[in-house]
Protein backbone atom coordinates (compact mmCIF):
# COMPACT_ATOMS: atom_id res chain seq x y z
CA UNK A 1 0.00 0.00 0.00
CA UNK A 2 0.92 3.43 -0.85
CA UNK A 3 0.19 7.00 -0.02
CA UNK A 4 1.30 10.40 -1.52
CA UNK A 5 0.59 13.32 -0.61
CA UNK A 6 -0.18 16.87 -1.87
CA UNK A 7 -1.43 19.93 -1.69
CA UNK A 8 1.03 21.98 0.72
CA UNK A 9 2.69 25.04 -0.06
CA UNK A 10 2.98 28.77 1.57
CA UNK A 11 0.10 30.45 1.85
CA UNK A 12 -0.68 33.76 4.42
CA UNK A 13 -2.49 33.18 7.93
CA UNK A 14 -5.50 33.22 6.89
CA UNK A 15 -6.00 31.93 3.83
CA UNK A 16 -6.57 27.71 2.90
CA UNK A 17 -5.27 24.91 1.42
CA UNK A 18 -6.24 21.96 0.26
CA UNK A 19 -3.99 18.35 0.92
CA UNK A 20 -4.84 15.55 -0.66
CA UNK A 21 -4.09 11.66 0.10
CA UNK A 22 -3.65 9.08 -2.84
CA UNK A 23 -4.10 5.86 -1.73
CA UNK A 24 -3.06 2.88 -4.05
CA UNK A 25 -5.19 -0.01 -2.20
CA UNK A 26 -8.38 1.39 -0.59
CA UNK A 27 -10.90 -1.16 1.01
CA UNK A 28 -14.10 -0.42 3.22
CA UNK A 29 -14.62 -1.98 6.92
CA UNK A 30 -12.49 -1.39 9.83
CA UNK A 31 -10.33 1.17 7.35
CA UNK A 32 -9.21 4.28 9.25
CA UNK A 33 -7.39 6.96 7.50
CA UNK A 34 -5.47 9.78 9.47
CA UNK A 35 -3.96 12.74 8.72
CA UNK A 36 -0.99 13.72 10.94
CA UNK A 37 1.61 16.96 11.30
CA UNK A 38 4.78 17.62 12.90
CA UNK A 39 6.22 20.80 12.97
CA UNK A 40 9.60 21.53 13.55
CA UNK A 41 11.18 19.95 16.85
CA UNK A 42 7.58 19.04 18.12
CA UNK A 43 5.84 16.13 18.46
CA UNK A 44 3.84 14.13 16.06
CA UNK A 45 0.51 14.87 16.46
CA UNK A 46 -2.97 13.63 15.18
CA UNK A 47 -5.19 16.24 13.34
CA UNK A 48 -7.85 13.82 11.89
CA UNK A 49 -9.32 10.66 11.46
CA UNK A 50 -11.75 9.11 9.27
CA UNK A 51 -13.43 5.68 9.54
CA UNK A 52 -14.32 4.31 6.07
CA UNK A 53 -16.68 1.55 7.71
CA UNK A 54 -18.56 4.02 9.79
CA UNK A 55 -17.78 7.08 7.87
CA UNK A 56 -17.48 8.94 10.49
CA UNK A 57 -14.58 11.50 10.55
CA UNK A 58 -12.54 12.77 13.91
CA UNK A 59 -10.49 16.07 14.18
CA UNK A 60 -8.91 17.10 16.84
CA UNK A 61 -9.77 20.44 19.08
CA UNK A 62 -6.80 22.57 17.70
CA UNK A 63 -8.05 22.34 14.16
CA UNK A 64 -11.79 22.03 14.85
CA UNK A 65 -14.05 24.74 13.14
CA UNK A 66 -11.01 25.08 10.56
CA UNK A 67 -9.74 21.53 9.06
CA UNK A 68 -12.58 18.98 7.58
CA UNK A 69 -11.54 15.57 5.70
CA UNK A 70 -13.54 14.15 3.40
CA UNK A 71 -13.00 10.96 1.33
CA UNK A 72 -13.63 10.08 -2.35
CA UNK A 73 -13.29 6.64 -2.71
CA UNK A 74 -13.96 6.83 -6.64
CA UNK A 75 -10.42 8.23 -6.79
CA UNK A 76 -8.71 6.44 -3.47
CA UNK A 77 -8.60 9.89 -2.33
CA UNK A 78 -8.70 11.46 1.59
CA UNK A 79 -8.59 15.21 1.55
CA UNK A 80 -7.37 18.02 4.26
CA UNK A 81 -9.16 20.93 4.05
CA UNK A 82 -7.44 23.71 6.02
CA UNK A 83 -9.32 26.97 6.09
CA UNK A 84 -8.00 29.99 8.43
CA UNK A 85 -4.93 29.05 8.46
CA UNK A 86 -2.31 30.15 11.52
CA UNK A 87 1.53 30.31 11.44
CA UNK A 88 1.50 27.43 14.36
CA UNK A 89 -0.68 25.22 11.66
CA UNK A 90 3.06 25.01 10.09
CA UNK A 91 4.57 21.51 9.62
CA UNK A 92 4.91 18.20 7.90
CA UNK A 93 1.42 16.81 7.29
CA UNK A 94 1.24 13.18 6.32
CA UNK A 95 -1.32 10.70 6.18
CA UNK A 96 -1.48 7.49 7.37
CA UNK A 97 -3.79 4.34 7.27
CA UNK A 98 -4.36 1.02 8.95
CA UNK A 99 -7.30 -1.15 10.15
CA UNK A 100 -8.60 0.54 13.13
CA UNK A 101 -11.53 2.38 14.46
CA UNK A 102 -10.35 6.19 15.05
CA UNK A 103 -13.06 5.97 18.07
CA UNK A 104 -13.10 9.89 18.29
CA UNK A 105 -10.73 12.80 18.80
CA UNK A 106 -9.45 11.88 22.16
CA UNK A 107 -8.01 9.02 20.50
CA UNK A 108 -6.26 11.23 18.56
CA UNK A 109 -2.71 9.92 20.55
CA UNK A 110 -3.33 6.74 19.58
CA UNK A 111 -3.87 6.80 15.75
CA UNK A 112 -0.18 7.11 14.90
CA UNK A 113 0.50 3.72 16.66
CA UNK A 114 -1.99 1.95 14.88
CA UNK A 115 -1.58 3.21 11.55
CA UNK A 116 0.72 0.66 9.56
CA UNK A 117 1.33 2.48 5.71
CA UNK A 118 2.14 5.94 5.82
CA UNK A 119 2.70 8.41 3.02
CA UNK A 120 6.07 10.87 2.78
CA UNK A 121 4.38 13.91 3.99
CA UNK A 122 3.47 17.36 2.13
CA UNK A 123 5.19 20.71 3.74
CA UNK A 124 2.53 23.30 4.74
CA UNK A 125 3.83 26.66 5.31
CA UNK A 126 1.93 30.10 6.92
CA UNK A 127 3.30 33.33 6.97
CA UNK A 128 1.87 35.75 9.41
Amino acid sequence: VQLVESGGGLVQAGGSLRLSCVISEFTFADYAVSWFRQAPGKEREGVSCSSTGDRETYVVDAVKGRFTSSTDDAKNTVYLQMNDLKPEDTATYYCADGFYECMGSFMSSSWAAKSTYWGKGTQVTVSS
